[in-house]
Order: structure tokens, then sequence, then C-alpha cells
């Protein structure tokens, strides 16, 4: 019995390491990535949405979700991450901490001001977003508001008709295209069933029916 407990623990962190995962990724906006065929919605951070509206410290308004997209791409996109999950959202997305040559891509993006520490759900970043406020990197050297208020305030999402299926297959000419949540055009595409246009629950879902996923 003590042979079979010991060796039971002896192969905790490896059963701990397998669910983690790797792969190149590309960035979808400033806090969600595409890493490998897993989409990643990075964990303790929070970055402004496409198409909200930030202003700069010279008084100049920008689309700051854009300009975090552009920061994190040119940061990240193309490189290797190793990704440590910490829980599923509800939109189907893996909550996870990724790392780059051992580097914690959410701190990074908190520590230069790209991203805020989502502190509704952790505080491991509060530190490094008070250090990025009080020397105004980033975001922080004009005004910003904060994206979860944004969202809340902005124009309600067109909800899907079943449950836990929010892929939108979207047909523009003669392309078939979905969009999964976290890509830059989701929250404003619209289905339209008369067009053809439909929900799907999973990716091989829509790929079976001849939809091809969008770029971004």
């Amino acid at each position: 019995m003590l042979r079979f407990a010991a060796l039971a623990l002896a192969l905790l962190p490896l059963a701990a390491g397998a669910e983690s995962f790797s792969g190149t990724i590309r960035v979808s906006d400033a806090d969600t990535l595409r890493v490998g065929d897993v989409t990643v919605r990075l964990f303790g951070i929070d970055a402004p949405e496409i198409g909200q509206v930030c202003r700069l410290a010279d008084g100049r308004d920008r689309d700051c979700g854009t300009w975090a997209k552009q920061q994190a791409a040119a940061l990240y996109d193309g490189k290797r991450a190793r990704c440590e999950p910490r829980d599923t959202d509800r939109y189907g997305r893996t909550v996870a901490v990724c790392r780059v040559a051992g580097e914690d891509i959410g701190a990074r993006l908190v520590r230069e001001g790209i991203a805020e520490a989502y502190r509704k759900y952790s505080l491991d970043y509060a530190d490094l977003e008070k250090a990025a406020i009080f020397e105004e990197r980033g975001l922080w050297a004009g005004r910003l508001q904060a994206p979860e208020d944004f969202r809340a305030t902005a124009a309600p999402a067109q909800p899907s008709p079943v449950s836990g299926c929010v892929i939108k297959g979207n047909i523009s000419g003669e392309r078939r295209i979905y969009h999964v949540p976290g890509q830059a055009f989701y929250p404003e595409t619209r289905i339209d069933a008369e067009k053809g246009e439909r929900w799907f629950c999973t990716e091989a879902e829509a790929q079976a029916a001849g939809w091809r996923r969008a770029r971004r």
C-alpha cells in the first residue's frame, strides 16, 4: 500500500504538467490569444475592447483597443508560448497564464500599460498596475474607461438562440467565415438567418458545413 501511495505522489507533478500546452501565438486582442489551436483568455488581466475610445495625454482620442492589440502583437505574434490553464470562461475560451521564454505575458502587458490588472478575478498583477499608473505608461498616459465598464454600457451583443452555441457563421459575398469569441470583429458581427448565416456550437461543426475560421 505504501509503495502505491508513493507512486501516486510521484505522478502528481507529471499529471499537473500534462495539463499545460504550447503553440505559436496569434494575437486576437491584447488579452486574448490563439496559442496553437487553443483560444486563450489571459488570466488576471483585462484589455480595452476593439473600438473602445480613450483619450491621450495631449487631448487626442484613439481606438485604444486596436492600439493595445497592436502593442501585444508587436511583442508576441509568431512567438511560442507555454500556457497553464486555470479555468474556462463562458465563451468556452481557456483561461490561462502563458509565458514566452519564461516571461509571464500578462505581467508584461500590465507592466507596460497595455492592459489592466483584472482585480475582479486576481490580484496577481495589482502592484505592476500601480507602478504603470504612477509612471503613466501606455494607456495610463491619458484617460481610459475600465474595459469591464465599457462592455457594460456598450450596445448589447446579439444573443445566440441556442445556449452554448456562440460561434458566428457569417457570409460575405462568396466567402463563408466563422468568428469565435475573442476575435477582433466578433462583437459587431451580426447573424442574418435570411442570408443563410447561422450559429455553430463547435469549430468542427462550422468547418464540416463549409465555413472557415476568420483570420483575426
